[in-house]
């Protein structure tokens, strides 16, 4: 697979940050069922780890 560029990385990284702080919220105020809640945070730690495998984040050329 591909590498991400730095831009698109730090992008997932946020939106899955996000995400995951999103279902936080909500089933603080509602009521969510196990597998919605789960599956906000299974998205949300899926792209973190896809943002931290794929992204490109070197600075320095070797």
């Amino acid at each position: 697979m591909k590498k991400i560029t730095k831009r698109r990385a730090l992008i997932l990284l946020s939106i899955g940050m996000l995400v995951i702080a999103t279902s936080q919220i909500l089933s603080h105020f509602f009521t969510l069922t196990d597998f919605a809640e789960g599956s906000f945070i299974g998205i949300g730690i899926g792209l973190l780890l896809t943002s931290l495998i794929f992204g490109n984040f070197k600075t320095v050329p070797n």
